[in-house]
C-alpha cells in the first residue's frame, strides 16, 4: 500500500480519490456545521494565513483499511 497523499492534487486525482474525495468533503461539511470558520474582508496590506489538508488512513489491527480521513 502506497503512503499517504501529500497534498489534496495526489489525494483526490489518486487510486482511491473518490474515497479521499469523501473523506474531504465530510470534513469541510464538518466545519461549515460547526461554524469553525468565517469568511471576511482581508484588511489591506495584511496577508491571509495558510492551511492544508491532512490525509490518513485508519486501519484496524490486521492492517484493513477501516476509513479515509481527510483535516484540514
Amino acid at each position: 500500500m502506497p503512503g499517504e497523499p501529500t497534498n489534496p492534487k495526489e489525494a483526490w486525482e489518486g487510486p482511491n480519490g473518490k474515497e479521499w474525495k469523501k473523506a474531504s468533503d465530510e470534513e469541510m461539511g464538518s466545519i461549515i456545521e460547526n461554524d469553525t470558520l468565517d469568511l471576511v474582508n482581508l484588511p489591506p496590506g495584511r496577508k491571509a494565513i495558510s492551511s492544508k489538508w491532512l490525509f490518513k488512513r485508519k486501519t484496524d489491527a490486521d492492517g484493513n483499511i477501516e476509513r479515509y480521513k481527510s483535516r484540514l
